[in-house]
């Protein structure tokens, strides 16, 4: 398969050059592209500086445009399959040969690598929101996904295509929700994340509530009328 990371980066020059080291070190077949979105410090410049390959947006656009981004850019360049990848150093790139062998061997239209799939229980403000998300796409599709806000997920061809063409579509839970609502097939492999190595989370408990009462809503609600 002809893979392509997509980093979305806003504000990361703390981490992008390890980052971006560590995935070539570990997946040297697999191809990159770091999305500057709008970022306000060093992150493009280090990226230049370093020969980083990198697409700069002149605003900051969101993650969703972001991603999109760097989807229109794998449909153009004919990749297989994307990976979402986090610029702050969280994700392993390690299991990502393990993300594509599933894949391959499931047909599976996208594949998340879980923190939960070996039975934890995810803990804090958060883990209480990823509990209920995983409830209501359960309930919704009858679909178990363990770690539905696991930001490491492979999506194959056919999903690349979605991101370019519909506008609704995004790189968030509610979208892996609809997806397995119209049929699509989505498995979940065994991983391991870190703390971020770097800069600041805005994820602080008021956003947090937001961003879980918009993922409800949308699974609950607006997602029938998509």
């Amino acid at each position: 398969m002809k893979v392509l990371a997509v980093i979305p980066a806003f504000n990361e020059e703390e981490c992008i050059e390890a980052t971006v080291a560590e995935l070539k070190a570990t997946c040297p077949s697999i191809n990159y592209l770091v999305v500057n979105d709008g970022s306000r410090d060093s992150t493009e410049a280090i990226c230049k500086s370093k020969g980083i390959t990198i697409a700069s947006l002149p605003i900051n656009t969101g993650l969703a445009s972001g991603f999109r981004t760097g989807m229109k850019y794998a449909w153009r360049h004919d990749f297989d399959a994307v990976i979402q990848f986090d610029a702050d150093g969280q994700h392993k790139p390690d299991f990502i040969p393990a993300m594509i062998k599933e894949m391959q061997e499931s047909n599976a239209d996208i594949v998340i690598a879980s923190r939960y799939l070996d039975g934890k229980k995810p803990e804090g403000a958060r883990g209480v929101g990823s509990r209920l998300i995983s409830s209501l796409i359960k309930l919704t599709t009858g679909t178990t996904i363990t770690d539905p806000t696991s930001g490491m997920r492979l999506f194959n061809r056919k999903m690349i295509e979605h991101f370019v063409h519909d506008f609704d579509i995004s790189p968030e839970p509610d979208t892996v929700a609809l997806m397995a609502r119209k049929g699509l097939k989505i498995t979940e492999i065994s991983a391991e994340m870190r703390d971020r190595q770097g800069g600041e989370s805005y994820f602080d408990i008021p956003h947090i509530v937001g961003y879980m009462s918009r993922m409800c809503a949308s699974i609950v609600l607006f997602q029938w009328f998509r």
